[in-house]
């Protein structure tokens, strides 16, 4: 499985929940604590992507392990963004090890990453994906599970859904194609942060600045909360708010 965190608030640093923090994402990249069965490192990849002060981000992404990258510390540490997105990949077996693979995926002002996998791929994603244009999934970045769920999300997104109901839905859809997959999502446009924990783990840091959420609690504040399993949790400035992620079988998307 992979790790990843966002935030959304008052204008801060990512460095500190990448590099600086006791259980930093870097840490986390190599002594993960709660890899649940998913394997044991995260070196397959890494990417930040940030709102420097418009409504797109930027994205600094790369394919080897985040120890071995000089230049995204100091990168960091001279960023100030009021929502940022961060994530090391672990990637599942057979699939490519690319800078093209690694979260997060990008579209307009919208970022995304998938912590997880989706069971039976590809053959279970096959109906949901039939309602993407053949151009499209001819034209992703990578031949990936994850590549494939942030089409389909962004299609919902795309169609005017909220992104609550777009993401909550995904994730009813893709668990009627393909029970039993880990479908732990980030996503956010600098105004709205959404987070789901879907058997896997999801934790929440509130502070007088903002809300933080990671895989793993990047330090031993007991303020650190845990989403419940199957919930989704929603973030803007005016605070947080938990949802039951309750599939919808009838939903073929």
């Amino acid at each position: 499985m992979c790790r990843h965190l966002a935030y959304l608030g008052v204008p801060r640093s990512p460095a500190e929940a990448l590099f600086d923090a006791p259980h930093s994402l870097l840490v986390q990249s190599y002594a993960p604590a709660d890899m649940r069965g998913g394997g044991s490192v995260n070196a397959d990849g890494f990417g930040l992507g940030w709102y420097p002060g418009g409504p797109e981000p930027l994205r600094y992404r790369r394919a080897g392990p985040l120890w071995t990258d000089g230049t995204l510390p100091a990168l960091a540490a001279s960023v100030r963004a009021p929502a940022f997105l961060a994530a090391v990949r672990n990637g599942t077996t057979g699939m490519p090890v690319t800078e093209a693979a690694a979260a997060p995926f990008t579209d307009g002002r919208w970022l995304f990453s998938h912590n997880g996998v989706v069971r039976g791929w590809p053959d279970s994603l096959a109906g949901p994906a039939k309602q993407l244009p053949i151009t499209e999934l001819l034209t992703l970045e990578a031949p990936t599970d994850s590549a494939v769920l942030w089409a389909l999300l962004r299609a919902r997104l795309d169609a005017g859904e909220d992104p609550l109901g777009a993401v909550t839905g995904l994730v009813a859809s893709v668990e009627a194609a393909a029970p039993g997959s880990r479908l732990n999502f980030l996503l956010t446009d600098g105004e709205v942060l959404i987070g789901t924990a879907w058997t896997h783990s999801l934790s929440t840091l509130r502070t007088g600045d903002g809300v933080l959420l990671a895989s793993e609690p990047c330090d031993p504040d007991p303020a650190w909360t845990a989403v419940p399993d199957r919930h989704a949790v929603r973030i803007t400035r005016a605070g947080l708010e938990l949802v039951p992620l309750i599939p919808e079988r009838s939903d073929p998307r």
